[in-house]
């Protein structure tokens, strides 16, 4: 364990960029092996707009990097946040806890607020208006959204403590789990259901990309599915069934462009419509 940490403490750019890009490209192919829907578009122009939105994300997250680097030490060298005020525990304990505590804040806590304060989620829109949903949109999100959850990111390290090791640990598998639970992959439904109990699976977060309420506001998981469990938050809907996109936000060609994209944060709150939930 203190292996993976020193690793991580200390990874280069590039290997970062490596997973980045060996992860889209395994789920892409696997994509074209085991598609959960058979979309009707050209793969690469859909993929576009969600390319110009991962690289926004890459250059505010590496503007910003030094102020998680100063939060990140100066926790550790105080001793400061929930993981440091504990009794003296196992290294690979202190790890999980770490990750577990910095989903909850930096992921699900996130996400949950930017689904229920509405300035915010016509921000988040983005990343739901997206009518084919596959891996490359698991990093489709507005330069706006990049830093409300930096900022989220920032709280989480502050809170927990974690050192920097720790955090590009989360980042890394963050990013793979993203990049899994929106590829538009079919697993088999028991497969999936297992999974679901511990981490979000593809089809556990295609519930939360159906068109729809009260779906749309449900697994808000980014790793463990454990906090949807826990606060009410987890629902199921048959695959099949799944439409993507926002009903109030139909237009498939603005959806599709980086101009319209960047501009949807600014509309006018339309209130979304819901449906019966599916028991």
């Amino acid at each position: 364990m203190e292996v993976l940490l020193n690793y991580f403490e200390n990874i280069p750019s590039s290997h970062r960029s490596l997973i980045l890009v060996l992860g889209i490209t395994f789920f892409w192919l696997l994509e074209g092996a085991l598609p959960l829907f058979n979309f009707k578009y050209k793969k690469w122009r859909h993929a576009l707009p969600n390319f110009f939105f991962t690289l926004t994300t890459i250059v505010i997250n590496f503007a910003l990097a030094f102020l998680l680097l100063k939060t990140s030490d100066w926790v550790t060298a105080t001793k400061f946040g929930i993981i440091n005020w504990l009794p003296e525990i196992p290294l690979w304990l202190y790890v999980i806890l770490g990750v577990l505590l910095l989903d909850f804040i930096w992921a699900y806590l996130a996400h949950y607020v930017e689904h229920k304060v509405k300035p915010l989620w016509m921000i988040h829109l983005v990343h739901h208006t997206d009518h084919e949903v596959d891996t490359t949109t698991a990093n489709r999100h507005h330069p706006l959204e990049s830093l409300i959850r930096f900022s989220f990111t920032l709280i989480g390290v502050f809170i927990v403590g974690t050192p920097i090791g720790i955090v590009m640990l989360y980042q890394s598998l963050s990013l793979v789990a993203t990049q899994f639970s929106h590829a538009n992959i079919r697993l088999p439904k028991k497969v999936d259901d297992m999974l679901s109990w511990v981490i979000v699976s593809p089809d556990m977060h295609k519930v939360h990309h159906h068109y729809r309420l009260p779906y749309t506001d449900s697994n808000y998981g980014n790793i463990f599915s454990v906090w949807d469990h826990i606060f009410g938050t987890f629902m199921k809907l048959d695959r099949d069934n799944i439409v993507y996109g926002v009903d109030t936000f139909p237009d498939k060609e603005e959806n599709g462009s980086v101009t319209g994209l960047l501009k949807q944060p600014f509309h006018k709150y339309r209130k979304p419509t819901t449906m019966p939930a599916d028991k």
